[in-house]
């Protein structure tokens, strides 16, 4: 029997790894307090309540925390245009942060005196659970099993955590068949490793049957409006719902990429963010509509950065805090509608409006003069040519242009 420990707050799902990590953790001497998030998954939280105390959790919470990460990470998010790498929209990126601060709220509220999560030793989420951890609390202790060589060399691989949750009597919805991981949330459904670590493989449609009734994603500022029924939605949850729903039966939102960890490997990942995939869309244009245009560029810099940071776990940084107030206050004069339709997995934009629009209709027109003169066109396109021409001459012929 192993020394008492005391009692630790694990991050707990009712999948395999954690599931196994639970049992373990008794062993170990702890007691357990299991907390699940919800975040917007598709999950039986009663059931996943009873088999955690089955499982020898002392005490069980299930807290809603969807409000909060759509009101509080995803929209931040979603104003910053945030991509990691050009395609990848963050939706484990942004939840982790949300979900930890709830389990540091639950430690200090039990007078735990550790913390512990199932993340693996070579992923990101080890890195955001962590460093939310020690940002909100920087005394808590982590239990980190996969990064403890006597957990690791006793489970090297799937399989034994299978043999031990067969030999403990864990129920777990993973075979040896078809063992991949899966992450669902408000934003998006993820689905990375066994399989899938092959780059090459394409036929991973055994997952489409969880994929087609199972798209999760984000968040607009006000309201969706269906312009076939005239259906509206207001609230962020709502909006989430319904623009998931509308998206994911046209399949918008799926991706195939393989990205750069941040702690230094490239790892093949699949994604579904339907709804996130259309806001994204939809404030993109109705930003560049009406923001300055070196205003914009400078955001699309400050953009990239944030992206970067809530990849790497750093959204509770001081940087991270300070590209959020600056990235808010770039969407002040963000307003409007944006008119999209979806179709065969892509999102279409059809038109805009907005009352801060700085879009000067009679400016542009190729048939009205407006407040532009032509003839200005010559002096500005010769003073910005002075730079290139000067740049290919050649001083040791006297001025000359150089040969190309």
């Amino acid at each position: 029997m192993a020394q008492p420990k005391g009692t630790v707050v694990l991050a707990y799902s009712g999948g395999l790894d954690t599931s196994c990590i639970l049992v373990w953790l008794k062993e170990q001497g702890y007691d357990v307090i299991a907390y699940l998030a919800n975040i917007g998954q598709k999950e039986d939280f009663e059931a996943a309540r009873k088999k955690a105390l089955a499982l020898g959790a002392k005490k069980v919470y299930i807290e809603d925390i969807s409000r909060e990460f759509v009101e509080e990470f995803i929209w931040p998010a979603v104003q910053a245009n945030a991509l990691y790498e050009d395609r990848y929209l963050l939706g484990t990126a942004l939840a982790r942060p949300c979900i930890a601060r709830k389990l540091v709220e639950i430690t200090q509220r039990e007078g735990a005196q550790y913390v512990a999560h199932g993340a693996t030793g070579k992923g990101n989420d080890q890195v955001r659970f962590e460093l939310t951890c020690y940002a909100l609390c920087p005394n808590i202790k982590v239990v980190a099993p996969w990064r403890l060589p006597e957990f690791y060399q006793r489970f090297p691989g799937r399989r034994e955590l299978m043999d031990y949750a067969k030999k403990h009597g864990i129920p777990v919805p993973v075979t040896p068949q078809t063992p991949w991981s899966m992450d669902e949330n408000l934003m998006h459904i993820s689905y990375e490793a066994g399989i899938l670590e092959n780059p090459k493989v394409i036929d991973h449609g055994r997952l489409a049957g969880v994929a087609a009734t199972g798209l999760r994603a984000s968040r607009v500022p006000v309201k969706v409006t269906n312009a076939g029924d005239g259906a509206t939605r207001c609230s962020a949850l709502e909006l989430f719902v319904y623009l998931n729903d509308i998206a994911g039966k046209h399949g918008v939102g799926r991706i195939d990429i393989v990205e750069n960890r941040f702690v230094g490997m490239k790892s093949r990942g699949i994604y579904e963010t339907p709804a996130g995939t259309i806001l994204y869309h939809a404030h993109l244009d109705i930003e560049a509509f009406t923001m300055d245009r070196e205003v914009r560029k400078i955001k699309q810099g400050l953009a990239l950065k944030f992206s970067e940071l809530v990849y790497n776990g750093f959204w509770h940084s001081p940087e991270c805090e300070f590209l959020r107030q600056c990235i808010g206050r770039s969407q002040e004069a963000v307003v409007g509608t944006v008119r999209l339709s979806v179709f065969k997995g892509q999102v279409y934009v059809l038109g805009r409006e907005s009352p801060r629009s700085l879009y000067n209709e009679e400016l542009v027109s190729m048939n009205v003069q407006g407040d532009y003169e032509p003839a200005d066109a010559t002096g500005f396109i010769n003073i910005n040519s002075l730079r290139s021409a000067g740049s290919r001459r050649d001083p040791s012929q006297g001025g000359e242009k150089a040969p190309s």
